[in-house]
């Protein structure tokens, strides 16, 4: 499996066993987490498409780091992945920081 693809993986996977097995936010069964990664998502496919796009790309994919499945407007569906990882990685660590800030 191309090394993009498994790193995607990884880091999807990571992030959910994070979240369901030791932290522990919710985030996942709130509205306002789904409605924020719809968000993020609609904004991604633009950007992305944008700087993915075949025809003029400016950020570039070797062939052989990732399955080759780009949608929609070339996006590698890898980055679907990242981004959700990137995102909600970060939301719950500012969960976490707004625990300890509580706590104090």
């Amino acid at each position: 499996m191309p090394e993009y693809t498994v790193a995607t993986v990884v880091a999807v996977v990571v992030v959910v066993a994070v979240e369901l097995l030791w932290l522990r936010t919710g985030i996942f069964r709130t509205v306002q987490y789904w409605a924020t990664m719809a968000i993020v998502f609609f904004f991604q496919v633009l950007v992305d498409g944008w700087l993915t796009k075949l025809v003029d790309p400016i950020v570039l994919y070797s062939p052989q780091h990732f399955l080759g499945v780009r949608f929609p407007f070339d996006i590698p569906i890898e980055d679907y992945g990242f981004g959700f990882a990137l995102v909600t990685g970060t939301i719950m660590a500012w969960q976490l920081a707004g625990r300890r800030e509580q706590a104090a």
